[in-house]
Order: structure tokens, then C-alpha cells, then sequence
């Protein structure tokens, strides 16, 4: 038989050697995180540990909160679901339904990006394959991408989290292992952070049987993504220009109209972010953080009943106002931190990244340099032994 190579695999070689890391992508990202590995589901600590969180009020139908005798109303909103807590100290401040199991629309493409930025250095430049773009929903959101076009990585996240590009998403799944591999790593990267509402069957949040999310679990991902420098920076762009056709580009601007104002939608004082989603099926969803005075609250709001498309925003800016508005005036009534976590974490935690200095536009974003060539070098060998094995077998077959 004959085995080629065309230029676009030749141009893609680096990238797709980068596989390698992805095999310990999960215990490197738990490492960084000061917590372990999360491993197979199951087992008698995860029991345990499920059913402590589960002791939670957070688990109880209906408005969770413990005001003081000078805390202001909780306002009433029509979301199915949502929560308030403070992004520094992981308190919840008050929730309605919190660990309810609903779809979460795009706002699951901050899990996406927990999981895969890590593996993706942003000045990687990919060219577009077909099989690249395979199987995108039919309806979804899209930022433009083009077969046979070569991408920076960083374009295709501007895509991901301005525009919600499904597209972007799937060429990003498929430099990463691909649809199945990424949804299990999602998986795993969920119940290291603590979240055991979510299932995960499309990684870009286009709907699909059994995948939900929770608003608790959506406050924990937004929580988690201040903490990192290259989401922090993506979740609160506002436009940016995206490759287009002949050398060309086009604007695009964040779909959060929170952060935006567009659409006749007042934009809220201090967002930082963080990500909108919306199906039929899922209806409005957002995952909001805010800063004042110091202090950063992420909200989350699941599918309003009431008030048209962007009731989900002004619901949110409702509990964001009240979030601010409590400081100091309610006691929580949970935690977005991981149980065996907690006696380690204190005000400051949030986030550095909402106030560190931005990476460059045009830095290759690795951070970890040495230890990701390194694992790249492992993924080319074994990939070339791949080859060269099934060389052998197809040639004596």
C-alpha cells in the first residue's frame, strides 16, 4: 500500500502531535489545580463525597438564602434555575434550584475551554480539513470558518467565545483527540472542579439527549475561568477582527449583551464576562461576573419563563445588583469549592487573572513550553509508530 501525506497534514503535523499531551491533560490540569486527578467515576470516596455535597441546602427546591436582619429583598426572578456567589471565597449568597439538571445551551463551552485551552497554545496557525467541520448541528451558531483556511488558534477562540462558533469548536475538538474523547475529558474536568450535575454530550452545547448542566454547575466553570489568564482575556472581549476569505477579515462582536449593550440591552458596570448561550430547547442561559469595590460575583440565570429573549440578562443584572447590595448582610448557604478544598482557599483566590496583566494578542500563549514540546515530542513518536504498525500489518495483509 501506499501511504501519503498532503500539505495540509505537513502544515498540521505540529498541532496534531500535540495529541500526546492529551493523555495527561487531566492530571496536569488537576495538578495545577492543587487537587487530584479525578479517575474513574465511582468508588467509595466519590460516594461519600456525593453525599456529603448532597446535605447541601443548595439540594433543596425553591430561593436558598440566610439573610441578617439588614439584607436586602432577594428580588424575584422567572429563571428555572440560578445562582449568586461570590467569585473570591466560593460562597454562595443565595440560589433558586441550584444543582437542578437542565441543558445548558452554550454556556457549556466554558467546561470546552477549561479543558482544552491548556492543550492549545494560542499562535499555533491549523488549516481547516473537512473532516475538521464534520457533523455540526444543523442550526447552530457559527463564526465562519472555512475549509482549507488556515486559523490561528487564537482566532478560533475569539470564535468560541464571542461569536459561540460551533464551528470553531468542532476544529478545536478535532486538534484535540475529537468529538468523543473531548466530551470524556470534559466529563473528567467537571468532577475535578466539584461538578456532578453536568453530562456531557456535545462538547459545543448543541443539544443532544441527556446532556445538562446545573446553574450551580455553570457557577463553578465561571468561577474557575477567572482564575485562568487566557480565559479570563477571551470571556471579556468585546470585538475582535476574525480571518476571512483572500487574506481578508471581518469584525465580530461578543453575542453577551450584558457586556455589550447591544440590542437595547444596557450594558452592566464592572462585567468581566463570562458566556450566553441559547437552544430551543434549553432557552436562555447565562453565566455573568461582575467587579465592584474589590469584589467579583458570578451569576448564574437557566431559561427564564417570563420577559422575551433578554429577560436572562436583566435577571441577571437583578442578582448581580442584590449580589453587591448583600456584601456582608447574608451568611452562605454553600460553597462553588470542592469539599477537600475549601480550608485552603481565602478572598484572594479569585483572581488574579481578572486583574493580572493581558498576554500579548500575538504571543504563542505557552506557558509551560518545555513541558508541552516535551509531551508533543512523545505524541510524534507515538504517532510514527502507529504508522509504522499499521504499515506493517496493512502491507502483509
Amino acid at each position: 500500500m501506499t501511504i501519503g501525506f498532503s500539505s495540509r497534514a505537513v502544515r498540521s503535523t505540529c498541532m496534531l502531535c500535540a495529541a500526546g499531551l492529551l493523555t495527561l491533560v487531566p492530571a496536569t490540569a488537576a495538578a495545577r489545580a492543587g487537587r487530584p486527578d479525578p479517575g474513574p467515576p465511582g468508588g467509595a470516596a466519590a460516594t461519600a463525597a456525593a453525599a456529603a455535597a448532597k446535605s447541601s441546602p443548595l439540594y433543596r427546591s425553591g430561593t436558598q438564602v440566610r439573610p441578617r436582619p439588614a439584607a436586602p429583598r432577594v428580588p424575584e426572578v422567572s429563571a428555572l434555575s440560578w445562582v449568586v456567589a461570590d467569585a473570591g471565597t466560593g460562597d454562595v449568597l443565595a440560589a433558586n434550584d441550584a444543582h437542578r439538571e437542565l441543558p445548558p445551551a452554550s454556556t457549556l463551552k466554558t467546561l470546552f475551554a477549561l479543558t482544552v485551552l491548556p492543550a492549545l497554545p494560542g499562535g499555533i496557525r491549523h488549516e481547516v480539513a473537512p473532516e475538521d467541520l464534520a457533523g455540526i448541528g444543523p442550526g447552530s451558531s457559527l463564526v465562519g470558518v472555512v475549509e482549507g483556511q488556515t486559523y490561528r488558534v487564537s482566532d478560533l477562540w475569539n470564535g468560541v467565545f464571542l461569536n459561540s462558533g460551533n464551528d470553531a469548536v468542532h476544529v478545536l475538538a478535532s486538534l484535540t483527540g475529537g468529538w468523543s474523547a473531548t466530551a470524556a475529558r470534559m466529563q473528567a474536568e467537571a468532577r475535578a472542579l466539584g461538578a456532578r450535575d453536568t453530562h456531557v454530550r456535545s462538547p459545543d452545547g448543541y443539544d443532544a439527549p441527556g446532556q445538562v448542566s446545573s446553574a450551580y454547575d455553570l457557577a463553578v466553570f465561571g468561577r474557575e475561568g477567572l482564575r485562568r489568564p487566557d480565559f479570563a482575556r477571551y470571556c471579556a472581549k468585546v470585538d475582535a477582527m476574525f480571518p476571512g476569505r483572500d487574506g481578508g477579515s471581518y469584525g465580530i462582536m461578543n453575542t453577551n449583551r450584558l457586556l455589550t449593550g447591544a440590542d437595547g440591552v444596557a450594558p452592566y458596570p464592572g462585567l468581566i464576562g463570562v458566556k450566553n448561550g441559547y437552544t430551543s430547547n434549553a432557552g436562555n442561559t447565562l453565566i455573568a461576573a461582575a467587579r465592584r469595590d474589590g469584589r467579583t460575583l458570578v451569576v448564574t440565570v437557566m431559561n427564564p419563563q417570563e420577559g422575551g429573549g433578554h429577560a436572562v440578562y436583566e435577571e441577571a443584572r437583578a442578582l448581580l445588583d442584590w449580589g453587591f447590595a448583600a456584601a456582608g448582610e447574608v451568611d452562605p448557604v454553600g460553597s462553588l469549592v470542592p469539599e477537600d478544598e475549601r480550608p485552603r482557599q481565602g478572598p484572594q483566590a479569585v483572581p488574579a487573572a481578572v486583574t493580572a496583566a493581558k498576554p500579548a494578542e500575538d504571543s504563542p500563549g505557552w506557558p509551560e513550553s518545555g513541558a508541552i514540546i516535551g509531551v508533543a515530542g512523545l505524541g510524534a513518536g507515538v504517532m510514527a509508530l502507529a504508522l509504522r504498525l499499521k504499515f506493517v500489518r496493512d502491507d502483509g495483509s
